[in-house]
């Protein structure tokens, strides 16, 4: 339900997210996997993988697919005028990118989960919402938001128009309005509540199962609401801040003097030990330990895929 140049890279997010969401129940089911020091189950089965592909193949899949039928200019960011300026390869290749991205997306921050390294997975996450954010705003010539509320290109023509007359601040509502009543903006909304409610609650689901948990009580530093929009505001907010200033620093500084100083800025705010993101990221009860350190036997039970936790021999 997103434009084909964006639409892998926000699978790749939404798949990393919900690896990192199910951080606590992936480490228990790779336990299960290894009970006893013999495979005793495929990681193929495991569920949540499968529950992630199935997300992506059902639902932002065909609702992309659907809007590039309906609007073939918006769908492609007006790369394309009408259907025959649309490779008959673009239906299939918006399939594709976005099962495959998120699986890429899932087995990445999987890997970093079940290792110990969860905030590198959640790194992944950030990554593609950066990435998807910033082709939206910016693009590949600076009129990516431009591109995103134009309904047709009639209506990317007329910012260009606008600009040329020195009308374009004052005409940035009405090209708003415009597209806020059209039917591609109609269609976005009615996919969007179940695309998109769908993704969260599946994210914020599978959160409170990990919390639920052996040793999750002793990860998770603040009440389960406040967990929640910590996660939301570090997966959601920080990228699409980033892409605005990213956007901002490339329209005053240029391509590479922009990005320059906007990766060195980013990595002073997501890298060191003691930055700010790493410590509210250490809030919301992620598992920081590799699978095979089994948790507090002390902890609460709860549910969850995995049988019974062993230590492989």
């Amino acid at each position: 339900m997103i434009p084909v140049q964006a639409a892998p890279l926000w699978a790749y997010a939404v798949g990393a997210t919900f690896a990192v969401a199910a951080g606590r129940q992936l480490q228990w089911w790779e336990r299960s996997v290894q009970g006893e020091g013999v495979r005793t189950r495929s990681r193929a089965a495991n569920p949540y993988l499968a529950l992630t592909l199935l997300y992506a193949a059902l639902l932002p899949a065909p609702t992309g697919v659907y809007l590039l039928w309906q609007n073939p200019a918006w769908a492609t960011m007006q790369v394309a005028r009408d259907h025959d300026g649309v490779w008959a390869g673009f239906a299939l290749f918006y399939v594709a990118s976005v099962v495959v991205g998120a699986l890429l997306g899932f087995l990445a921050a999987r890997l970093f989960v079940l290792v110990g390294a969860g905030y590198w997975g959640y790194l992944q996450a950030v990554a593609g919402y950066f990435l998807l954010f910033f082709t939206l705003i910016h693009g590949w010539d600076g009129t990516g938001y431009q591109r995103l509320l134009s309904a047709d290109p009639r209506a990317f023509a007329g910012w260009s128009a606008d600009g040329a007359t020195g009308d374009a601040n004052d005409s940035v509502v009405n090209h708003c309005l415009a597209f806020a009543t059209s039917g591609t903006f109609l269609a976005l909304l009615v996919f969007g509540l179940a695309v998109i409610g769908t993704m969260l609650l599946a994210e914020i689901g599978w959160l409170v199962e990990g919390w639920r948990l052996p040793g999750a009580a002793a990860d998770l530093k603040v009440p389960r609401v406040i967990a929640v929009v910590i996660a939301g505001a570090g997966v959601y907010g920080l990228p699409f801040a980033g892409a605005l200033g990213a956007s901002l620093l490339v329209r005053l500084l240029g391509w590479w003097p922009g990005l320059g100083l906007f990766a060195l800025v980013a990595g002073v705010v997501l890298l060191p030990a003691r930055s700010p993101v790493r410590r509210l990221y250490g809030l919301v009860g992620v598992p920081d330990g590799h699978w095979r350190v089994e948790p507090d036997p002390g902890s609460e039970p709860g549910p969850g895929p995995a049988v019974r936790a062993s230590r492989p021999e």
